[in-house]
């Protein structure tokens, strides 16, 4: 019996974000997402004042990704064991390292600067409504899959 406790009370588990292996599945996903963003960036550069088609799609992929990926997870099982490993290292770590909003700002920012008033608008726009469709998607997917993998059980 611990300090504090009464008899039969059990201690309270270590918070998720200070558990180790918690932390190291959001670092070892968010270094892979980050650098699968960064090679698709150098493989489809875009144009200075050009609209940032390359960020647009990964914001989106992502978006649906993680749609699938939670929603999948939800279906499947509690966020448990090596579903709340595949949740935190895929999801947060990977998918949250790979979409990059902050470089949406940027991007919209820097079209404004140039005066590119239209792509700014339909770029900033865009990616928030295509990323809205996309997680519904995603959504939907995952439920379908889950479903069917829990039928299966």
């Amino acid at each position: 019996m611990g300090p504090g406790l009464t008899e039969g009370e059990r201690p309270l588990p270590r918070a998720l974000h200070l558990r180790p292996s918690a932390l190291a599945a959001v670092a070892v996903g968010g270094l892979l997402g980050t650098s699968a963003r960064y090679g698709l960036g150098r493989w489809f550069p875009v144009e200075s004042g050009g609209w940032p088609v390359t960020t647009f799609a990964i914001n989106a992929l992502g978006a649906l990704l993680l749609g699938f990926l939670l929603e999948a997870l939800i279906r499947i099982g509690p966020d448990t064991s090596w579903r709340q490993v595949v949740r935190l290292g895929v999801g947060t770590g990977a998918l949250g390292s790979f979409t990059t909003y902050s470089a949406l700002a940027v991007d919209t920012d820097l079209l404004l600067r140039a005066g590119e008033l239209v792509a700014a608008a339909t770029y900033a726009l865009g990616t928030v409504l295509v990323g809205l469709l996309a997680t519904g998607i995603g959504v939907a997917l995952g439920a379908w899959f889950g479903s069917r993998r829990a039928a299966r059980r």
